[in-house]
């Protein structure tokens, strides 16, 4: 039996930070992507912010939303993450009921982008900022 794994992917505009926050009882306020709860706290996605600093590891977000697929769909981000990985690529993922949000490192995302085409996903550039 075989699987669809081609897919298309949307990079989503802006640098992101991923955070934890131990002991948190609540989401954090302003703006997130995505929030994860977790018995060691949270784990939250959220637009980098100036206050950040340039030591703070920047991601950009890769996702395959676009084309949604059902939760009993088997290899569909093992299909996105294996690129990735022969490429040495490290990712963070969050996953919703419809799609993934694969995260890379910002200053890799051109190879990753190129690994995933290469692969046979359709990778869709960020539009312009403004």
């Amino acid at each position: 039996m075989s699987y669809p794994v081609a897919q298309q992917l949307r990079v989503l505009p802006g640098d992101l930070v991923v955070e934890h926050l131990a002991g948190e009882p609540r989401p954090p306020a302003g703006e997130w992507l995505a929030l994860v709860r977790a018995p060691e706290g949270l784990t939250v996605v959220r637009p980098a912010r100036p206050e950040d600093g340039a030591d703070r590891e920047r991601w950009s977000a890769l996702y395959s939303g676009d084309t949604a697929h059902a939760l009993d769909l088997p290899g569909m981000l093992a299909a996105v993450l294996t690129p990735l990985a022969a490429g040495g690529i490290p990712v963070f993922v969050a996953s919703t009921f419809h799609a993934d949000l694969v995260l890379v490192p910002a200053g890799q995302l051109a190879r990753a982008a190129a690994a995933l085409r290469a692969a046979g996903h359709l990778v869709a550039a960020a539009p312009p900022a403004g």
